[in-house]
This record gives C-alpha cells, sequence and structure tokens, in this order.
C-alpha cells in the first residue's frame, strides 16, 4: 500500500437513518459537485430506498464505489447500482450467509462487515463471496475484547483478495465504541494503532456529520494515513 495517496481511496459517505436524512446529504453533494460517494441503505425501507434512488438518479454523483446494502434488497438493485453507479462493493453483515442465493451472480462482489457480539455463526463463510468490508472501529473494538470476530479476520491476515473495501468512523478509546457523530479528528487516532493489511482500495466514510463536515475529516485522516503507510522504515 506504500506510496498511495489515501484522498484517492477514501469517500463521503451518504448515510442516515431515514431517507430525509440521506437526501439532505445529497442536495448537499449536489451543491459541492461530489461525483463519487458511497451509499448506506440499512435503515431504509423499499419505499424509502425508492426515493433515494430518484434523488440520485438527478444528482451529480457518477460512481458509488461501495453500498452498505439490507437483507431485503432485490437483485435488480444491485443490478441496478451497478450499471448506473458502476458500484463493485456491496456490504453484508453476518445473517445474509442465510439469503446468498438471492443474489446469485454478485457473490464476488459482496463483502462482509462482521458484528461485535463476540459471535460467529457456523453459516459465515468469507470464502463464498469477495472477502471483507472490515468496519475499522468495529474492529478496534473487537481487537480491545479479543473477540470472535477479531480472531475470524484475523488468521485471515494472509490473504489479500479478501481486504478491499473498508467502513470509517470514530471511536473511542475510554468506551471502546466506535463513533458514527464524530467532533474531532482525534476520534480518529486508533487509525495509527491498527494493522496495515486491513485497509483496503475503497474506504467509505460512515459518520451521520454532513459532506462539508465529512470532507474535513477526509483531509485530516488522508494526511494522517499518507504519514503513516509512505514513512520511511
Amino acid at each position: 500500500m506504500a506510496g498511495k495517496n489515501f484522498s484517492d481511496r477514501i469517500f463521503v459517505g451518504i448515510t442516515g437513518k431515514n431517507v430525509g436524512a440521506l437526501k439532505k446529504k445529497i442536495k448537499e453533494i449536489n451543491k459541492l459537485g461530489i461525483t463519487k460517494a458511497a451509499l448506506f441503505l440499512e435503515f431504509l425501507g423499499s419505499k424509502q430506498k425508492e426515493k433515494v434512488y430518484d434523488a440520485l438518479r438527478h444528482s451529480c454523483i457518477k460512481e458509488i464505489p461501495l453500498v452498505h446494502i439490507r437483507h431485503d434488497m432485490a437483485k435488480d438493485e444491485l443490478v441496478f447500482l451497478s450499471e448506473r453507479f458502476k458500484t463493485r462493493y456491496f456490504n453484508i453483515h453476518e445473517g445474509s450467509f442465510r439469503i446468498l442465493q438471492k443474489w446469485k451472480g454478485f457473490y464476488s462482489h459482496l463483502f462482509l462487515e462482521m458484528d461485535t457480539n463476540n459471535f460467529v455463526p457456523s453459516f459465515v463463510n468469507v470464502n463464498k463471496i469477495g472477502g471483507f468490508c472490515v468496519d475499522l472501529a468495529h474492529f478496534k473494538v473487537d481487537e480491545e475484547k479479543w473477540s470472535k470476530e477479531f480472531e475470524y479476520i484475523s488468521k485471515r491476515e494472509d490473504v489479500d483478495r479478501y481486504f478491499v473495501c473498508n467502513h470509517l468512523s470514530g471511536y473511542s478509546f475510554k468506551k471502546n465504541k466506535d463513533l458514527h457523530k464524530v467532533k474531532s479528528i482525534k476520534d480518529f487516532e486508533y487509525l495509527n494503532t491498527l494493522p496495515k493489511f486491513l485497509f483496503g482500495e475503497v474506504i467509505a466514510i460512515e459518520v451521520m456529520n454532513s459532506i462539508k463536515e465529512q470532507l474535513e475529516l477526509k483531509k485530516h485522516i488522508a494526511k494522517l494515513l499518507n504519514e503513516r503507510f509512505n514513512r520511511q522504515s
């Protein structure tokens, strides 16, 4: 990874717990002229998602490299996102392994975001899909607890193809908790403690902050990671 600019790998996230929040971020993106962004749909039902898709069709966004999908999303939705917005990475949760068949043809584009409950179901098999979408703050939480999820990811460290995309949120050392509303760049200092193998080519910011605030965070995070990965050892 040395020599690669993290500014080109980190993307602002269209996040929110309701359709209004996502549409507000899309409006902000249009105002700023941003053409690439990640998309988080896990809180939206089918009718809400259709409203977001309509807003995206009329936006200045050309590419959505990573989408956090829901268990109830149809294969047609993945086709739409991949064809219209060149989406290559769709991240899922552990429970989605029960319904992989519905997304047949997209297995290599599915990436697992693990939970933080210290339990990995027996039906979870990352080898069936593209790899991991490592949520970096979740990994830090799991590392501190030395959880089953931490072990599941870490023992696959040498399989390079598994580690291509990430979620990026803040982290509290005091509470050992991920933060989705961040107030300071200090909430990302934990990134300096993580193993380098975790960091992929597409890193999606997953915070509820405005797009303008995310851009400021991105600037500082990219500087932090560039200095770490590109410094002479």
